[in-house]
């Protein structure tokens, strides 16, 4: 379980395809304090730490997060947003976030507003009922607020200082973000389809 509030980027060093799946390198601030089996939040994706080695960790992805996931499109000198999962005790500063991503969004919009910034994304459909205005998201793992929110698409507004550490800035037009929804919501979504009327 994470929170959405990013710890450091991490920069991918090597990329490799094993089978279906790939395995990727990180290096970051972060990796020689992990452990081995350690779970770590990628750019809002669960990942289990394989290997550390110096300033780097190794972690692979399967097929099933490929699919959901922009993990496929990561090359080298890419930057991850990394997260540590919550430890019991701790203040939730974002939203509870799984790490399970739901699916991608695409940027559509991307607006600096007087120190501000403001995005403008387009998803499937299918998951309208989780979105809603002033609600919760998660994008690349980070806990961020919906408004303007359509059928198809929302907005999010981003302060100077998670643009700065984060990798929201270099999200451009035209490029595909993770989007885990609100966990509330995708259990009351599912209680409301399994007992209509009731």
């Amino acid at each position: 379980m994470f929170t959405g509030i990013i710890e450091t980027l991490g920069a991918v060093k090597e990329v490799t395809g094993i089978g279906s799946n790939k395995t990727f390198w990180i290096e970051s601030a972060l990796s020689a304090e992990l452990k081995i089996d350690q779970s770590l939040s990628h750019d809002g994706v669960c990942l289990t730490v394989e290997e550390i080695m110096g300033n780097s960790h190794r972690v692979t992805a399967i097929r099933e997060t490929l699919e959901k996931s922009n993990l496929g499109q990561w090359k080298t000198g890419d930057l991850v947003n990394l997260e540590r999962s919550l430890r019991l005790g701790s203040f939730v500063d974002g939203h509870l976030v799984q790490g399970h991503v739901d699916t991608t969004a695409d940027c559509t919009e991307k607006k600096e507003k007087n120190g501000s910034w403001e995005y403008g994304f387009k998803f499937p459909k299918e998951f309208a009922a989780l979105v809603i205005e002033k609600g919760s998201i998660c994008i690349n793992g980070i806990s961020l607020t919906l408004f303007d929110v359509r059928k198809k698409s929302f907005k999010v507004a981003i302060i100077p200082y998670t643009y700065e550490h984060t990798n929201i800035k270099a999200v451009k037009v035209g490029d595909t973000v993770n989007i885990e929804f609100d966990l509330i919501g995708k259990y009351v979504l599912r209680y409301q389809k399994n007992n209509p009327g009731g």
